[in-house]
């Protein structure tokens, strides 16, 4: 029997979105304290992060299917995709996304947008041969958990400071390189604060993904009552990408930060430096989710 939980907050987990989020805007805060102090007009640079930051909200639906290669379609071609899709959405409270398809031997999924009303639901076709309707189901789920929680609204508010840091690095090494003018030690201050703002702003970025992927776990096994679902569909997901070639991995590794497991192609430094919580971890909170459920 599938059990259907209240849509309810981790407040665990909320926290720790929370306190990666004050960081980020603290460490906003001194980047630009420093600038001023070191009178750095960098208004142009900030504006020009405002704009691709506007750019990635708007747009990032589009890009992200371009990337991809992921076609919109309609119910006429994927009528069970469509329903899946619908139910799931009654049970989120949330109105149907446009649904794609992406044609890759990788299995995955992934969601953009930047609202619920501007959403988009994908899922490759080899995801949907791997696995059975209830995993397939919790995989969904998985990604409309993120258009519920606004995620891409999140992710792009907290890149601002990582784009104005690296725009500010690029401008001083390309102004160097094309021998521009004599700088001051004051600019070699800005330049060295800039690296280290672009790699602290990088790592939490990176803290805060993994926090929203474990919140979309969750969200998941709220919406269909059925977490068992997912941690099949994860443990099945993982196990043929570790099996598919590399270099079918590496065309679509650009997108890794929006799939439901990232696919590593093995000669990545992205390895390193993953968007997605280990599985082990993503499993064992699935479990913690679970017992919730069960009132055990």
């Amino acid at each position: 029997m599938v059990l259907i939980m209240q849509w309810k907050r981790d407040w665990g987990l909320t926290a720790r979105v929370w306190f990666t989020g004050l960081l980020l805007l603290l460490l906003y805060l001194v980047f630009m304290t420093i600038l001023l102090a070191f009178g750095v007009g960098y208004w142009l640079i900030i504006l020009l992060a405002v704009g691709m930051g506007l750019v990635q909200y708007f747009f990032s639906d589009k890009m992200v299917l371009w990337s991809t290669g992921a076609r919109i379609i309609d119910e006429t071609e994927y009528p069970g995709l469509h329903r899946m899709v619908e139910k799931l959405c009654k049970e989120a409270d949330l109105p149907k996304p446009r649904i794609a398809i992406m044609q890759s031997p990788v299995p995955n999924a992934f969601a953009t947008g930047r609202s619920p009303k501007h959403a988009v639901v994908a899922c490759t076709d080899s995801i949907m041969r791997l696995l059975k309707q209830d995993e397939l189901e919790a995989v969904l789920a998985h990604e409309l958990a993120h258009v519920k929680n606004r995620d891409i609204l999140t992710m792009t508010l907290a890149s601002f400071i990582a784009m104005i840091a690296s725009m500010i690095m690029q401008s001083f090494f390309f102004s160097a390189l094309l021998g521009g003018r004599e700088r001051g030690g004051g600019w070699i201050v800005v330049w060295i604060v800039s690296i280290i703002v672009y790699a602290v702003s990088t790592l939490l970025i990176l803290a805060l993904s993994r926090y929203r992927e474990f919140a979309a776990d969750r969200g998941s096994a709220q919406i269909t009552g059925n977490p068992r679902a997912l941690v099949s569909a994860l443990k099945k997901i993982s196990g043929r990408i570790d099996a598919v070639p590399a270099e079918y991995k590496e065309k679509i590794e650009g997108a890794n930060a929006f799939f439901i497991i990232p696919a590593l192609s093995g000669n990545s430094f992205m390895e390193l430096l993953s968007t997605h919580p280990p599985l082990e971890k993503r499993i064992a909170n699935l479990e913690k989710v679970e017992a919730e459920l069960h009132g055990y």
